[in-house]
Order: structure tokens, then sequence, then C-alpha cells
């Protein structure tokens, strides 16, 4: 894969991304329906394995499952990208750096708690200081956050020299 359709790629991803952002509060309203399902609204939603659980057994209508599965789907797509980033090039120390930190933020069991999107992102600010502190910042901070590490890992990358990056094209 070549730095051009990592950057497509990415560029596809931000649009999805978009759409899903418009969305939000249907987002959280999914959530919250799925935690009084599941009978736990103490713990707050703390890694995407949470959220596909919730989906799978606690979700019943079809506009929750589809946001859910939306959120699940694009950081399946920032999952996928982050293997595609590793084929463009072997990395310098800056940029495994910042490809580690993705991978982690998109694993399954990765705990999402602690992440909050900073400026420019406005997601957390459109909660409530109870849900955003307690039970949703993290989540709705995952997909900001990872796009901002991806755009600055494309952004080191572009200025190494061309055969480092060829080095991974072969």
């Amino acid at each position: 894969m070549t730095m051009n359709e990592v950057k497509e790629s990415l560029r596809n991803i931000e649009q999805k991304c978009k759409l899903f952002q418009q969305q939000q509060f249907t987002f959280i309203t999914a959530l919250e329906h799925c935690r009084e399902n599941a009978h736990d609204k103490i713990r707050p939603i703390s890694s995407i394995g949470q959220v596909q659980n919730y989906m799978e057994h606690h979700c019943n209508n079809s506009t929750d499952r589809r946001i859910l599965l939306m959120f699940l789907e694009i950081c399946s797509d920032l999952n996928k990208l982050c293997q595609h980033f590793e084929a463009v090039h072997t990395g310098t120390p800056i940029t495994n750096n910042l490809l580690e930190k993705c991978k982690t933020f998109v694993s399954h069991s990765n705990d999402l708690s602690n992440i909050r999107a900073k400026y420019p992102h406005d997601v957390v600010n459109h909660l409530s200081c109870d849900e955003a502190k307690n039970h949703y910042g993290g989540v709705v901070s995952l997909i900001p956050v990872v796009l901002d590490l991806m755009k600055e890992w494309i952004a080191h990358s572009e200025k190494l020299p061309r055969k480092v990056l060829q080095q991974g094209e072969t």
C-alpha cells in the first residue's frame, strides 16, 4: 500500500466519522438503552468490546443497533488502517510510537475511560458533565483522538526520505 492509498483510506474513514459525529446523541442514547437493558448503569463504557457486547446482547431496536454498528465499523476500519500504515514503511521512533498508540486505542479490550478528546474536538462538550465525566467521555473521544494520531503519523511519514517510504512498498 502506498502513502497516497493510506491517505485516501483515512479520508474515507473521516467522511464516515463526520456522519457518525452528527449522530452523537443517537449513539449516546443507544448506549444508554443498552446499559439499562444490561442493568449496568454504574460502570462507564470503557472499551470497544463492551460496546460490541451491548450491541450483541442488550440492543433491541434497529436505530440503536445501526449506530452502534457504525461505531464498531469505524473502529474496525481504523484498526485495519493501522496495519496498512505498517506496510507503508518500517517507521521511525516517532511514527512507531504514534502507530502503537493507535493500535492500543483501537484494541477491543483497551480501557478508554481516561481518554478525552481535546480542542478543537468538542465531542465531550456536548455531553452533560455527569455523562462526560462518568460514562461516555472515553468512548466518544476515541475516534477523534485516533484520527489525530493518524494524521500526525502521516505528517511525520511524509517528511521521511523517499527511500525509507519505498522500503515498505516492496
